[in-house]
C-alpha cells in the first residue's frame, strides 16, 4: 500500500516550485549539510524576507506549507530543515541550540540573506529567539508560535507532568501509530477523525534519526540557574493557541509580561499547540497583520 505522506510530498514540492521556492543544499562546514527551501531566483531586494523554523515533528515544508505558499508572492520565503530533519544532517557531535543557530546563520548568509523576520514554531521558536539574541544584525523581528526562549528544567518538569509523559523523547519520538495519534491529540484543540493508517504512514517517514533527535531533546532542557531572559533589541510577537496543552497560554502571558513593551501576544481560539496547522487561515491572517506592522511596504529592507 502506498504511503500517503510519501505520495503527498512530491505534490507539495511541485506547488512550492510554482510559487518560486525550491530546495537548496548548503554545506555549512565539512560534515554538516542543511537543506533550505529558498527563492528560486537570486535574492530580491524589493521583497522583505521571512524565515520559517519548524517544530520537532515534521520537516520545514510539511510544517509551514500553508504559510509559505500564502506568503511567497509578497515576501522572499526561506524554510530550512533543521538538523536531523528533512535533508539536513551533521557529523558534528554538538546538539546544542547554540550550534544549531550558528549553522542556521551561516546557511542564511550563504544564501545572501542579510536581514529577515524569523517565524518559529515550538522547537523552532527557541531557535528564533537564540538567532535574535546572537545575530541581532540578521533578525529584524521574531514571531514565536507556542514557543519559549529556553526550556528550563522546572518548566520541562511541569509541562511533562501535565501531559503525563516521563520524558520529551517518549512524547515526541513515538514508536507506534497509536502513540503518533496520542501525540497529535495532545497537540491539538480537537483532533479530527483521521484513519489510523495515516498515523502509521507518518511513523514510517517522519521519525528517522531517532538517536540524534533524542540527543537534541536532552540538550534542549537546561538548568534553571543557566538561563536569564535576554534583553532583545527586536520586537517579539507571540502567537499562541488558546488551548495549548504543551506550553500553556499562561506561559505566554508570563513571557509577554517579562518582555515588556517590546512584545505583543495574540491568541487563536479553538486551537492547541499546532495552531498553524489546525487553523491555518486564521493563523495566516494573524501573521500577515504582524508582518505588515513590522515592515513599511514603501521602504523594503535589504
Amino acid at each position: 500500500m502506498v504511503n500517503t505522506i510519501k505520495l503527498y510530498k512530491p505534490l507539495l514540492r511541485a506547488a512550492m516550485k510554482l510559487a518560486g521556492v525550491t530546495p537548496q543544499k548548503i554545506e555549512i562546514e565539512p560534515g554538516t549539510i542543511m537543506n533550505f527551501w529558498a527563492p528560486t531566483r537570486p535574492r530580491n531586494n524589493n521583497k522583505n524576507a521571512v524565515v520559517f523554523l519548524h517544530g520537532f515533528v515534521g520537516d520545514g515544508m510539511l510544517t509551514w506549507q500553508f504559510q509559505a505558499l500564502a506568503l511567497a508572492r509578497k515576501y522572499d520565503v526561506y524554510v530550512p530543515d533543521l538538523l536531523f530533519f528533512g535533508g539536513s544532517t551533521t557529523s558534528n557531535s554538538r546538539r546544542t541550540v547554540d550550534f544549531h543557530t550558528e549553522c542556521l546563520a551561516k546557511g542564511l548568509a550563504a544564501l545572501g540573506l542579510r536581514r529577515c523576520t524569523v517565524v518559529g514554531f515550538s522547537y523552532g521558536g527557541t531557535m528564533a529567539f537564540k538567532l535574535a539574541e546572537s545575530w541581532p544584525e540578521l533578525v529584524e523581528s521574531v514571531v514565536a508560535t507556542c514557543s519559549v526562549p529556553a526550556l528550563t528544567e522546572s518548566m520541562s518538569k511541569e509541562c511533562l507532568g501535565k501531559m503525563g509523559f516521563p520524558t520529551w523523547s517518549e512524547f515526541l519520538l513515538p514508536n507506534s501509530a497509536n502513540c503518533v495519534k496520542k501525540m497529535f491529540e495532545v497537540g491539538s484543540y480537537e483532533l479530527p477523525r483521521i484513519p489510523i493508517r495515516v498515523f502509521k504512514d507518518g511513523l514510517e517517514v517522519m521519525f528517522d534519526h531517532r538517536k540524534e533527535r533524542a540527543e537534541l531533546l536532552e540538550a534542549m532542557v537546561i538548568p534553571d540557574k543557566d538561563f536569564t531572559l535576554p534583553e532583545y533589541s527586536q520586537r517579539v510577537h507571540l502567537v499562541w493557541g488558546e488551548d495549548d496543552k504543551i506550553l500553556s497560554v499562561g506561559l505566554a502571558k508570563e513571557l509577554k509580561e517579562k518582555l515588556g513593551n517590546k512584545a505583543t501576544l495574540e491568541c487563536i481560539e479553538k486551537a492547541g499547540h499546532i495552531a498553524l496547522l489546525e487553523r491555518p487561515f486564521v493563523y495566516n491572517r494573524c501573521l500577515k497583520r504582524i508582518l505588515a506592522s513590522i515592515y513599511d511596504e514603501k521602504s523594503p529592507r535589504v
